[in-house]
This record gives C-alpha cells, structure tokens and sequence, in this order.
C-alpha cells in the first residue's frame, strides 16, 4: 500500500482541481524548480491545511499545476503536496547554507540600515556572490516586475559552506530551544516533533522522513539505557534523547520546543491519554 504523503509512483499524478473535478491519472517527468521565499507551506490540497513547510532554496519537483498552485514533492524527503507556484524558480546551486537559528537578509550592508528585513532559518540554502568581510552578497532571484529591493545581503557570520555538516543532531535541536510548537512546522520560526528531529538529522547529513510515523524506521531497535541521539516515539509523537534523564522535543504541552526529563515526560504523555512508548530508537551517524 503506498503512502499518499509520499512521492506518486513513477510521477503519475492523480487529484482533485480548485474546481472539484478528477483528474486523469497520467504521467510526468517532472521539473525541478527552487524556493525563493524564507518558509514556503506544503499544503494537503489548493489553499488547504499546512502539512509541512519548505526554507528558502530547497528542492521541489513540480508534477502539475492549478490556479496559481503547484503539485509536486520536496527534494529533501519526498513529501507530496502543493505550494504556491509564484514563489518556485529555475534551480541555481547554493552555495552556502544558514547555521544560525535564525537570521535575515537586508537591503544595505550596513546594521544601522535594515530598514527592510527578510526572515532566514537555519538550513536555509543560499547563493552567495560575493563576501565582503562581514557581509555577503547574496544572489536572490525575484519575478521580472520586482520592485521591493535593490540587492539582498546578510552577516557572513551566519553562513557555512553548502557541503558542511553538524556534528551532533542533539546539539543542533537545542539550538530550536524556546521556538514556538507549530503544526507541521519545520523552520526556527515555528516547528513540530518531528519537524525538530527532521532538521536535526539532516544537519548531520543523516536522511530523515517527514513524519513521526516515518521516522520509526530509522536505525535500530534499544532495549537498553537510552543515550544521546536516541529518538523516542509516542504514538503520534517523537523526542530526542539529550541524555540518560533527559529529552528535547517540540510539543503542545509547552507550546515549544522544551528539554524535559524522560520519566515525567512519558507519565505525562500516558496521563493526558497518548499512551506509552512505542518505539525507542537510535541512529547511526552519518558517514563521512
């Protein structure tokens, strides 16, 4: 049984237009296009419920397009759904990628100048043309009639180079300590459990699905004493192991993304009716 999240096999395409009507299964290669905007929804249908999000310079296949819409899947992991087709670009390599939580590009190069500011996360893609000590010149592509700013550049301090890797996916998901819990969210603006462990993985340069439910099938099964990087999964729900007492996850409890000890987290989570631990996992590290 295929999963409907998942990329449609051999790129047919079958869904439902703006206008109710079923479309003809049929067949498409595809094209590959990039996002050019901070965080870019993936929506369940045409103007419908966010089920993931996109960050500036990702991957993204286009399968078929609708008023306005595109369908298609991520580059990074498969998942299928729409996005707004105004904000996808011809792809140009990045370059670099952003390794502070959060950040920006501006129009001046210049921090008394930031008259305009435009949201950056971490993991965002970019392409650099240039730097100049502190700053760095970004290439940003925009439509044709764009006429919101003149160049975009942003603190050099705040890029690593696009090959790079995190070292540790537990140091990186305490870097999202204090985001806001979001519902499909995978940005340090708003972020979900396993938005948080996906962005956490995938610094490290470890392949990880979308979904918690997915993310059950990474590495090994533990019978053991958890230990850093373990992953933990309720169902419906997934943490981080920090260390032997302590996890890190993204949930509604908070409304955040908090460390909380493991024994009160799994009684609470058994409390309010989740039920217990389903699944204790833990991850190989990338190969280098």
């Amino acid at each position: 049984m295929t999963d409907p999240r998942l990329t449609p096999a051999n790129g047919r395409v079958a869904h439902v237009s703006l206008q109710g009507q079923v479309a003809a299964e049929r067949f498409t290669a595809g094209e590959w296009r990039q996002v050019e905007t901070g965080v870019l929804p993936l929506l369940a249908a045409p103007g419908g419920a966010r089920m993931r999000e996109l960050v500036q310079g990702e991957r993204f296949c286009v399968l078929d397009r609708d008023d306005g819409f595109a369908f298609g899947f991520a580059g990074r992991d498969g998942y299928v759904g729409w996005v707004f087709d105004e904000f996808l670009f011809p792809e140009r390599p990045p370059t670099h990628r952003v390794s502070a939580i959060r950040s920006f590009w501006q129009e001046d190069p210049d921090i008394k100048k930031a008259m305009r500011l435009f949201p950056l996360s971490f993991g965002a893609r970019l392409r650099v043309a240039r730097i100049e000590g502190a700053w760095a010149r970004l290439s940003i592509q925009t439509p044709p009639d764009a006429v919101w700013y003149r160049e975009a550049w942003m603190p050099t301090a705040h890029l690593a180079p696009i090959a790079t890797l995190e070292p540790d996916p537990v140091t990186v998901a305490e870097m999202f300590l204090g985001t806001p819990y979001l519902w499909g969210g995978n940005t340090a603006f708003g972020i979900d459990c396993s938005g948080l462990v996906q962005a956490a993985l995938r610094a490290c340069g470890i392949d990880c699905p979308g979904d918690s439910d997915m993310q059950m099938g990474l590495g090994d099964e533990v019978t053991g004493e958890p230990a850093r990087g373990d992953l933990v999964f309720w169902q419906g729900h997934v943490a981080m192991v920090v260390d032997s007492e302590r996890l890190i996850h993204a949930n509604a409890h908070h409304m955040a993304v908090a460390c909380e000890g493991i024994a009160a987290a799994t009684q609470r989570i058994a409390a309010q009716g989740d039920g217990p631990v389903i699944a204790h996992r833990r991850v190989a590290p990338a190969e280098v």
